[in-house]
Protein backbone atom coordinates (compact mmCIF):
# COMPACT_ATOMS: atom_id res chain seq x y z
CA UNK A 1 0.00 0.00 0.00
CA UNK A 2 1.26 3.49 -0.86
CA UNK A 3 0.80 6.26 1.67
CA UNK A 4 0.90 10.01 1.14
CA UNK A 5 0.86 12.28 4.17
CA UNK A 6 -0.03 15.95 4.07
CA UNK A 7 -1.17 18.83 6.22
CA UNK A 8 1.96 19.82 8.09
CA UNK A 9 3.00 23.39 8.58
CA UNK A 10 4.30 26.11 10.86
CA UNK A 11 1.96 27.06 13.70
CA UNK A 12 2.11 28.75 17.07
CA UNK A 13 1.75 27.21 20.50
CA UNK A 14 -1.87 26.39 21.18
CA UNK A 15 -2.86 26.18 17.52
CA UNK A 16 -4.36 23.18 15.75
CA UNK A 17 -3.41 21.22 12.66
CA UNK A 18 -4.99 18.30 10.87
CA UNK A 19 -2.75 15.80 9.15
CA UNK A 20 -4.11 13.50 6.49
CA UNK A 21 -2.77 10.36 4.93
CA UNK A 22 -4.13 9.00 1.67
CA UNK A 23 -3.67 5.33 0.88
CA UNK A 24 -3.68 3.56 -2.45
CA UNK A 25 -2.69 0.27 -3.97
CA UNK A 26 -4.25 -2.28 -1.63
CA UNK A 27 -7.39 -2.66 0.41
CA UNK A 28 -7.03 0.09 2.96
CA UNK A 29 -9.53 -1.39 5.37
CA UNK A 30 -7.33 -4.47 5.79
CA UNK A 31 -4.76 -2.45 7.70
CA UNK A 32 -4.37 -0.88 11.05
CA UNK A 33 -2.97 2.63 10.69
CA UNK A 34 -0.59 4.61 12.82
CA UNK A 35 1.10 7.96 13.10
CA UNK A 36 4.68 8.30 14.26
CA UNK A 37 6.95 11.29 14.55
CA UNK A 38 10.63 12.01 14.59
CA UNK A 39 12.28 15.17 15.80
CA UNK A 40 15.83 16.11 14.79
CA UNK A 41 18.37 14.12 16.78
CA UNK A 42 15.71 11.92 18.33
CA UNK A 43 14.40 8.46 17.64
CA UNK A 44 11.09 7.92 15.94
CA UNK A 45 8.25 7.68 18.42
CA UNK A 46 4.71 6.41 18.37
CA UNK A 47 1.93 9.00 18.33
CA UNK A 48 -1.38 7.24 17.65
CA UNK A 49 -2.89 4.14 16.08
CA UNK A 50 -6.31 3.02 14.95
CA UNK A 51 -7.53 -0.47 14.15
CA UNK A 52 -8.85 -1.52 10.77
CA UNK A 53 -12.46 -0.67 11.54
CA UNK A 54 -11.77 2.48 13.51
CA UNK A 55 -13.31 1.19 16.69
CA UNK A 56 -10.12 1.10 18.75
CA UNK A 57 -7.43 3.71 19.18
CA UNK A 58 -4.12 4.06 21.00
CA UNK A 59 -2.28 7.23 21.93
CA UNK A 60 1.08 8.13 23.33
CA UNK A 61 0.75 9.66 26.77
CA UNK A 62 2.32 12.86 25.48
CA UNK A 63 -0.55 13.50 23.06
CA UNK A 64 -3.49 11.91 24.86
CA UNK A 65 -6.37 14.35 25.15
CA UNK A 66 -4.92 16.67 22.51
CA UNK A 67 -4.65 14.49 19.40
CA UNK A 68 -7.36 12.40 17.75
CA UNK A 69 -6.81 9.75 15.12
CA UNK A 70 -9.62 8.79 12.77
CA UNK A 71 -10.08 6.97 9.51
CA UNK A 72 -12.49 6.90 6.61
CA UNK A 73 -12.31 3.53 4.88
CA UNK A 74 -14.60 4.72 2.10
CA UNK A 75 -12.08 7.44 1.23
CA UNK A 76 -8.94 5.46 2.08
CA UNK A 77 -7.72 8.11 4.45
CA UNK A 78 -6.51 8.37 8.01
CA UNK A 79 -6.30 11.69 9.82
CA UNK A 80 -4.64 13.08 12.90
CA UNK A 81 -6.33 16.08 14.46
CA UNK A 82 -3.79 17.88 16.62
CA UNK A 83 -5.02 20.48 19.09
CA UNK A 84 -3.26 22.56 21.71
CA UNK A 85 0.04 22.11 19.94
CA UNK A 86 3.25 22.57 21.89
CA UNK A 87 6.82 23.25 20.74
CA UNK A 88 7.73 19.70 21.76
CA UNK A 89 5.30 18.43 19.11
CA UNK A 90 7.68 19.74 16.45
CA UNK A 91 8.72 16.80 14.28
CA UNK A 92 8.29 15.10 10.96
CA UNK A 93 5.09 13.08 11.15
CA UNK A 94 4.73 9.78 9.32
CA UNK A 95 1.69 7.65 8.63
CA UNK A 96 2.12 3.90 8.45
CA UNK A 97 0.09 0.76 7.80
CA UNK A 98 0.30 -2.53 9.65
CA UNK A 99 -1.32 -5.92 9.56
CA UNK A 100 -1.55 -5.75 13.31
CA UNK A 101 -2.90 -2.91 15.47
CA UNK A 102 0.12 -1.80 17.46
CA UNK A 103 2.11 1.04 18.97
CA UNK A 104 5.36 -0.60 17.90
CA UNK A 105 6.91 0.73 14.73
CA UNK A 106 8.37 -2.61 13.66
CA UNK A 107 4.82 -3.89 13.20
CA UNK A 108 4.30 -1.37 10.41
CA UNK A 109 5.35 -2.56 6.97
CA UNK A 110 4.29 0.44 4.91
CA UNK A 111 5.32 4.03 5.50
CA UNK A 112 4.51 7.33 3.90
CA UNK A 113 6.88 10.23 3.52
CA UNK A 114 6.98 12.63 6.42
CA UNK A 115 5.10 15.87 6.73
CA UNK A 116 6.79 18.52 8.86
CA UNK A 117 5.04 20.09 11.81
CA UNK A 118 6.76 23.02 13.46
CA UNK A 119 5.29 24.67 16.54
CA UNK A 120 6.78 27.99 17.52
CA UNK A 121 6.73 29.24 21.10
Amino acid sequence: VQLQASGGGLVQTGDSLRLSCAASGRTFSNYAMGWFRQAPGKEREFVAAINWRGGSTLYADSVKGRFTISRDNAKNTVSLQMNSLKPEDTAAYYCAAANRYSATDREYAYWGQGTQVTVSS
